[in-house]
């Protein structure tokens, strides 16, 4: 090293000692941006056209930072009270129980805060298997194998299941996650129109050539709140010998008379193949995801799914979350029925004031609108109305198919849910969507 380069390190380090740490860092960030080559200065200035591009068709995806935890009412950066929650996943208002907490706790001090590996490796612990056993039996299924993420799940899924012989027939309106999953296997893959079985008919019909055959579909499709025709989808692949696959992100926990899901919904828990959901939603609202499914299937996961062979173990504390939120479902719990007459509520109030509500019966509610500045627009005015809510426009739903998704949840009291109405009410009619 030259002795200019010495003295240069050596005044970095003693500016490291005296300045603020946000002064050090835009001094690196200067030095790093001045030593940028051409060609990433003109991926910058694209990149800057296609932001700005962004913030101009109303498409700017805005982060509001909650200063508290996940409730149905929350605290919320730059205000100056609690406000609240009606845009989260926290369907049984379980995220931030106190029974849940104190299992996560308590797993944190006797497990510790991750295992540092992988499963295979040393990474798996006795809560983990407890867990999958819960998950099984939740979904009378024979095993059960768990991920980081659903999106994991559904990524290791179709790559290890399916092969060139084989074909997979997805909804076109499925989670990107599937989509993605969809794309890493080698099967050849058709798309159907969405809740089309007519079309799915057909296409299964000239995928008999192949040697085996998925169905894969959301239970229900987080955009719309709308659920997938699963008992005719059952009988089209008993008629053309397919396997049945659905995402149950949406409907763990709180869809069908005990929390099961769509396919306890629909009445075919028996004639659904593979399960995939998450522990992220109602299941304790923290992290991780799974497959539940034939032993088989489950055993070749282990053995070759690759989120699952190449990603960290899941965090005792995440995983003791869960497993209590399990418990208390297997044994019954008043919050299933309790989301669904409050679900009824808001949109029966909602549809008697003039508003269109996607979906059916489901606690997704999307408020349709259409314009993406005037769902960005109406989401700024209802938080100042003290309702936390945000705009969904594309690409998180199709071009001039904007909304605000509102998301009921067990936790809101009776009194929450004619709160968010009549604001919205106040603000429909600001922006002329209603009279």
């Amino acid at each position: 090293m030259s002795r200019f380069s010495l003295m240069n390190c050596n005044r970095i380090l003693y500016n490291l000692q005296r300045r603020p740490v946000a002064l050090v860092q835009r001094r690196f960030i200067h030095l790093s941006s001045s030593r940028t080559g051409a060609a990433s200065q003109q991926v910058l200035r694209h990149l800057d056209q296609e932001l700005d591009g962004i913030r101009e068709s109303g498409l700017w995806k805005h982060e509001r930072v909650i200063t508290t935890k996940q409730d149905s009412r929350i605290g919320v950066a730059q205000q100056d009270s609690t406000i609240l929650n009606f845009c989260a996943n926290n369907y049984l208002g379980l995220s931030s129980d106190p029974a849940v907490i104190e299992a996560g706790k308590k797993a944190l001090d006797e497990y510790g805060a991750g295992l540092s590996s992988v499963r295979f490796i040393c990474g798996t612990q006795t809560i983990h298997k407890h867990l999958e056993q819960q998950i099984a039996a939740f979904h009378g299924k024979e095993d059960a194998i768990l991920y980081a993420s659903c999106f994991d799940a559904n990524a290791g899924l179709f790559e290890t299941l399916l092969t060139k012989d084989d074909a997979v027939l997805s909804d076109e309106l499925n989670h990107a996650s599937i989509i993605d999953g969809i794309r890493l296997c080698r099967a050849s893959k058709y798309r159907y129109h969405h809740l089309d079985m007519a079309d799915l008919e057909e296409k299964l019909k000239d995928a008999q050539k192949f040697r085996h055959r998925l169905i894969a579909t959301d239970g229900v499709f987080s955009m719309d709140g709308d659920v997938t025709p699963l008992k005719e989808i059952c009988n089209l692949a008993d008629k053309y010998n397919a396997l049945v696959f659905i995402d149950e992100c949406h409907a763990t926990g709180f869809l069908g008379e005990t929390g099961r899901g769509t396919d306890e919904l629909l009445g075919v828990q028996d004639k659904v193949d593979l399960i995939n959901s998450t522990l992220g939603k109602a299941l304790g609202g923290a992290a991780g995801g799974y497959t539940a499914g034939p032993k088989q299937v489950i055993d070749l996961l282990r053995n070759r799914s690759r989120p699952y062979l190449f990603s960290n173990s899941l965090p005792p504390p995440v995983v003791a979350c869960a497993s209590k939120v399990l418990d208390l479902l297997m044994d019954g719990s008043p919050l299933v029925e309790d989301i669904q007459s409050k679900t009824k509520r808001f949109r029966s109030k909602m549809t008697a004031a003039g508003f269109t509500i996607s979906g059916s019966e489901h606690p997704i509610c999307p408020v349709m609108l259409g314009d993406a500045n005037l769902a960005a627009s109406m989401s700024e005015d209802l938080l100042k109305k003290g309702i936390f809510v945000i705009g969904f426009s594309y690409p998180v739903v199709p071009m001039g198919k904007s909304r605000i998704r509102v998301q009921i949840s067990a936790s809101h009291s009776v009194e929450d849910i004619d709160r968010v109405v009549d604001a919205f009410i106040d603000v429909g009619r600001a922006h002329k969507v209603i009279p």
